[in-house]
C-alpha cells in the first residue's frame, strides 16, 4: 500500500485531526512539517498544480487528495487498505 504525505504544521487543527483520522485507520503516513522544511504555499502550489492557500496538503502515493475534508469524502468513496 502506497503511504500518504500530510504536509502541514504543529498549530493547524486539521492537520492534527488528519495524523490522528490516519493513525485511528493504522494507516502508513509520513508528516512534513511546511514551517520546519522551508516549505512555501508557492512550493506547495507547484508540486500540486494550483494555488494553496491553507493546509494540510495531502497525497495518497503521488495522487493529490486535497484537504482534511477531502480526505474524509476519500476515505468515504476508497479503502487504501485494499490498494496495491
Amino acid at each position: 500500500m502506497q503511504p500518504f504525505t500530510i504536509f502541514g504544521h504543529d498549530a493547524c487543527g486539521f492537520c492534527r485531526r488528519a495524523k490522528a483520522l490516519m493513525e485511528a485507520k493504522g494507516l502508513e503516513y509520513r508528516y512534513v512539517n511546511i514551517h520546519d522544511e522551508g516549505i512555501t504555499p508557492a512550493d506547495l502550489a507547484k508540486t500540486i498544480g494550483q494555488p494553496v492557500n491553507t493546509v494540510p496538503q495531502i497525497f495518497h502515493g503521488k495522487q493529490y487528495i486535497g484537504g482534511f475534508q477531502e480526505l474524509t469524502e476519500y476515505f468515504e468513496k476508497t479503502d487504501p487498505t485494499q490498494q496495491a
